[in-house]
């Protein structure tokens, strides 16, 4: 039910949303690479067993001419912090395909991003270690900050990992350059 009801909202968003100028998307190139990093905040039952962790992302960002449109393709590494009294250290290395919306704005930008991808989750505990490999999805909002050479941007991610057991949540709020 809610998945239709955040299905129905998207397609009403899409249709309503207003048509974008090029020359309000500014002067866009159609590759672009990208670093990024920041701190990874568990969500809902893996705040139980983690506490604060950091993320580092590699991106590569394919812009569309004329339309405000473009994908990017993340690969991230996300370490959770441990807690005290829990033996497990948690880190998930993803890679993931998404669809960037860039809404209209004079200055910084504002983006809307979401997609889908393979998580890798590594449990090590007491020295052992196991990985297991999961599809998930993400889906958040970012600021395109423009500089002179590069483009800076902010942004935070919803990210939700179908496991074997029910789910794995958490958001990386990550600061990064795109050259």
């Amino acid at each position: 039910m809610k998945r239709s009801l955040y299905l129905a909202i998207a397609a009403i968003a899409l249709v309503a949303a207003p048509r974008v100028s090029h020359a309000q998307l500014g002067v866009l190139k159609p590759f672009q690479l990208g670093v990024a990093g920041g701190v990874t905040q568990p969500m809902s039952d893996l705040k139980d067993g983690a506490d604060l962790g950091y993320n580092a992302t590699a991106a590569l960002g394919i812009n569309l001419p004329f339309i405000p449109v473009g994908l990017r393709v993340d690969g991230a590494y996300n370490a959770f912090g441990q807690k005290a009294g829990v033996p497990a250290k948690l880190h998930t290395i993803s890679a993931t395909g998404n669809v960037v919306w860039r809404l209209p704005s004079v200055g910084i930008s504002p983006y809307l991003i979401g997609g889908a991808g393979l998580y890798m989750v590594t449990a090590d505990v007491s020295g052992a270690s196991q990985t297991d490999n999961h599809l998930g999805w993400n889906a958040g909002a970012g600021i395109n900050l423009p500089l002179s050479v590069f483009k800076a941007f902010v942004e935070a991610r919803y990210n939700r990992i179908n496991t074997d057991t029910g789910s794995m949540q958490f958001v990386p709020v990550t600061v990064g350059i795109m050259f």
